[in-house]
């Protein structure tokens, strides 16, 4: 049986992400050899949306309170790219990771999963 997922988020700095993963977030990780930390997730979801074809998959950070959350991150150095948006599902936003990416972080609005 699948007991769980492994995100991959590329990075044109793959040392600078793994830093703000361990520093900023503070997630739990393991060196699984030569600097190469894997980061411990808090509980996960997953959803399928239509589409006309393959394409790129996104990631979204989720939170209880999202304004709370931005201030927390923002104080932390965190750039914001997008402000808190209310899409009625959730309200979302999005940063950008210190490699030059961005993921998405939201606070649900829907109901959410229970435990397996």
């Amino acid at each position: 049986m699948i007991n769980g997922g492994h995100v991959i988020i590329y990075s044109r700095d793959a040392e600078a992400d793994r830093a703000f993963f361990r520093d900023v977030l503070e997630y739990r990780h393991v060196d699984a050899g030569g600097g190469w930390l894997i980061f411990k997730l808090p509980p996960a979801e997953i959803a399928v949306h239509p589409a006309d074809g393959p394409g790129a998959h996104e990631f979204y950070f989720m939170c209880d309170d999202v304004d709370a959350t931005v201030a927390e991150l923002t104080a932390k150095g965190v750039e914001f790219t997008q402000p808190v948006t209310d899409a009625g599902w959730g309200r979302l936003t999005r940063f950008r990771l210190p490699g030059g990416g961005e993921v998405g972080m939201y606070e649900p609005r829907h109901e959410r999963p229970t435990e397996l």
